[in-house]
């Protein structure tokens, strides 16, 4: 007795545990977890994060930049040896002599110098910077493009997951009703009533939808390891969805509805950047006919037998100018190139705004298509029902043919899947509403 209350006692737990490891997943939770542990989400972090880097890398421009340099030299030419020599205060009157100057021996210098640059005025900076600063908010805006799309796609995926199960529901169905019309004609065959070919019709019948019942399991399968991998889940993960497909409820279309999706969505935030970012390309073309000026200062020491010695020290100051006054046309070349770049960012920009403004009303379209779609499904089911039990009745008293019937079935069957079809069209239709007025993670998370 106590042994078998301990097995019992041990399946219990198991079980516990079994429905312990499996999650519940909502369609909140999923995108969630999709924008949490996404790759090319991930991916587009870091090259925004990237991207912020070389702003911080065009801003340190302004900065001076200082050196350290230690140098050995060994030379017996005589300007060089001449120099090493004053640099380490060597000088006597003996290296004046004309043998000396002509052909001294070999001399080596070692050179420890510190020097520092410092730019004054150089226009080109600030649009190198600028440039910098409209690469980063491009990343940032990669980065949200990113969000949305995996998160639609996310959502795309839970309904497949959804609506695979509701195939594979209506599938077995089918082989359901199919089993059934095969024991019935097999009933009649047996008591004389019935015809050969009927029982045969309906066998080869149930070898079709079971068929169909096997590519709607595997299409199950499929879309549950799709929606594991988008939303970072191992490919064999224990999980349940929501077993209903969730309608996606959205304003009333409007002209307000089209301007908010200018303002939100990201392609329209990209192109106004590029077109910025091809303004301060002009900037930094035309920045190029002007002069820039910078100051320099180095120390340096020179001793003839140890590095970092000093026999000697010196320094040197000044101020530089540098004033481009011909490069072959380049910098003209330069300016006109950015000149097409600004027109043609403009016309993408055009373009764009064009393209949001269709593609909202389109979404708008094809949901009040999806809607009306789903209503003569659902009625087109109660329809296929009602004729199979008529015929079922029918066929029962002899009064219809297995023909007949088995159309009805087939009729019946493609009715149910062709609801659960626009059933999650409809959710998806809703869902295509808020991806393309750019607001979808905020709506749908709510």
């Amino acid at each position: 007795m106590s042994r078998l209350l301990m097995v019992c006692m041990v399946i219990v737990i198991s079980a516990g545990a079994a429905s312990a490891e499996t999650l519940q997943l909502t369609l909140k939770d999923a995108i969630g977890r999709g924008l949490e542990n996404n790759n090319r989400i991930k991916a587009a972090l870091f090259t925004s994060q990237a991207a912020r880097q070389g702003v911080t890398s065009a801003t340190s421009r302004y900065l001076p930049a200082i050196a350290f340099e230690e140098t050995l030299v060994v030379s017996n030419s005589p300007i060089n040896t001449f120099m090493m020599k004053l640099d380490e205060g060597r000088f006597t009157n003996n290296d004046f002599q004309i043998s000396n100057l002509n052909n001294p021996s070999a001399q080596h210098d070692f050179k420890t110098a510190l020097s520092i640059q410092q730019p004054l005025f150089v226009p080109a900076l600030a649009s190198m910077r600028e440039l910098a600063v409209k690469d980063a908010q491009k990343s940032e805006l990669d980065l949200e493009a990113a969000r949305q799309g995996i998160a639609f796609q996310v959502f795309h995926t839970y309904l497949n997951v959804q609506r695979a199960a509701a195939q594979l529901k209506a599938s077995d169905q089918a082989v359901a009703d199919a089993r059934e019309n095969m024991r019935l004609a097999t009933v009649r065959t047996a008591s004389g009533v019935g015809l050969k070919s009927d029982e045969l019709r309906s066998r080869t019948n149930l070898s079709q939808v079971e068929q169909q019942q096997i590519t709607a399991r595997n299409n199950v399968t499929l879309s549950r390891m799709k929606l594991a991998q988008l939303i970072g889940l191992p490919e064999d993960a224990s999980y349940e969805v929501s077993g209903l497909l969730e309608d996606v409820s959205v304003p009333e279309m409007n002209e307000q509805v089209v301007t908010e999706a200018l303002q939100n969505r990201v392609e329209i935030k990209q192109s106004q950047t590029d077109l910025e970012k091809s303004d301060t390309a002009l900037r930094l073309a035309r920045s190029e006919y002007l002069p820039t000026v910078g100051a320099f200062a180095s120390y340096q020491l020179n001793a003839q037998d140890t590095p970092f010695g000093a026999d000697n020290d010196a320094w040197t100051a000044g101020v530089s100018l540098k004033w481009n006054i011909f490069d072959g046309f380049r910098t003209t070349s330069e300016r006109k190139r950015a000149l097409s770049g600004q027109s043609a960012a403009r016309e993408m920009l055009e373009s764009a705004t064009k393209d949001v403004r269709y593609q909202v009303k389109e979404s708008y379209i094809r949901r009040d298509e999806a809607a009306k779609q789903r209503e003569v499904a659902r009625n087109s089911v109660q329809d296929a029902e009602e004729t199979v039990r008529l015929l079922t009745k029918r066929y029962e008293n002899s009064l219809a043919t297995m023909v007949e019937l088995l159309d009805a079935q087939s009729a019946l069957n493609q009715a149910r899947a062709n609801l659960v079809e626009t059933e999650a069209g409809y959710a998806l239709a809703g869902g295509q509403v808020y991806y393309m007025t750019g607001t979808f993670v905020k709506e749908i998370r709510k």
